[in-house]
């Protein structure tokens, strides 16, 4: 009996391990589209090439959250302000493969 629980549990990790899955580093939860909570994502912004918490890639068409930049109180959905120490996320921009999209916006940021 445990040697079949050892292989589906050998299983199940190597399944895991395989697959680049974002974590929300607020709920430790793995972020899928469905359940990553988009309206959460706003404060101090880092911009990084490595180790991201979210990989982000900018459309023009069809965002799922509209970004406004702020050099203040980036307290609301999609407000963000960039930073180069202490941020809130740390946010890769790609062209392949994002957690979600994004569009800068001038105003109304927020989840479409």
């Amino acid at each position: 009996m445990f040697g079949v629980v050892g292989v589906l549990l050998a299983l199940t990790t190597v399944a895991v391990a395989s697959h680049a899955l974002a974590v929300d580093p607020v709920t430790h939860i793995e972020a899928t589209p469905d359940t990553l909570d988009l309206s959460r994502i706003y404060g101090r912004i880092q911009y990084v090439e490595h180790f991201p918490d979210y990989k982000v890639q900018v459309v023009d068409n069809f965002p799922d959250l509209k970004v406004q930049v702020v050099e203040h109180f980036p307290d609301g959905p999609g407000k963000w302000e960039i930073v180069e120490h202490f941020p809130d996320y740390k946010i890769q921009l790609v062209d392949h493969f994002p957690d979600f999209k994004i569009k800068y916006v001038d105003s109304f940021p927020g989840v479409k």
